[in-house]
């Protein structure tokens, strides 16, 4: 009884801090007070630094899906190059941040990098290619990387909580080698497509 006491005294010490708790002038049952007391002791809580870095740049818009056409596919490709040379160049600041932002790079997470919806571009681009049975097959490879990036950087979110041997530093570390293997091949693409990359 006295270590409920401890706690609730504790979490009333919380609840004042908190300058949105309020008392309704009238209780409506300890139910309703002990949620108030609950929901403020939580939303006082700091938040953790991963969950604050979920997004890059908060104020950046959404992107559109991709539409089609030739000209906005090819656009929408260059700019995703770009994405993933700032990914690779930044990777270890933006992978200390977790998982889930390096999925947001790679489009698979989000919809704030112009890698997302990628290969709906790709294969909108397929006939432009010089020959299309490379690119297909390059393009094959390219998807292959991106998911076993994804993959990797998905795992490292959850690998410390599962019997799964390793750790989130080392499922982002094969991420990153699947991203510069994915690069690569964005470069043949690119080059299948005559892009300036």
């Amino acid at each position: 009884m006295k270590k409920i006491v401890v706690f609730v005294a504790a979490l009333l010490q919380q609840v004042v801090a908190v300058e949105s708790f309020s008392v309704p002038d009238e209780p409506t049952g300890r139910r309703s007070i002990l949620q108030q007391i609950v929901a403020a002791s939580i939303a006082s809580l700091p938040c953790s630094p991963a969950a604050n870095a979920l997004l890059v740049d908060n104020s950046s818009p959404d992107l559109p899906a991709f539409k089609g056409g030739i000209s906005e596919a090819k656009e929408r490709f260059r700019l995703a190059l770009k994405d993933i040379d700032d990914l690779i160049s930044n990777y270890d600041a933006i992978s200390k941040k977790g998982g889930d932002n390096v999925r947001l790079y790679l489009g698979t997470q989000g919809v704030k990098s112009h890698m997302y919806g990628i290969t709906k571009v790709l294969r909108t681009l397929q006939e432009e290619a010089d020959d299309i049975v490379e690119y297909t097959e390059t393009m094959n490879e390219f998807e292959a990387y991106l998911f076993q990036s994804e993959g990797a950087a998905y795992q490292s979110l959850f690998v410390e909580h599962s019997s799964a041997k390793g750790t989130p530093e080392s499922l982002l570390k094969t991420a990153k080698g699947d991203i510069i293997n994915l690069r690569k091949f964005m470069g043949d693409l690119a080059a299948q497509l005559h892009l300036n990359s």
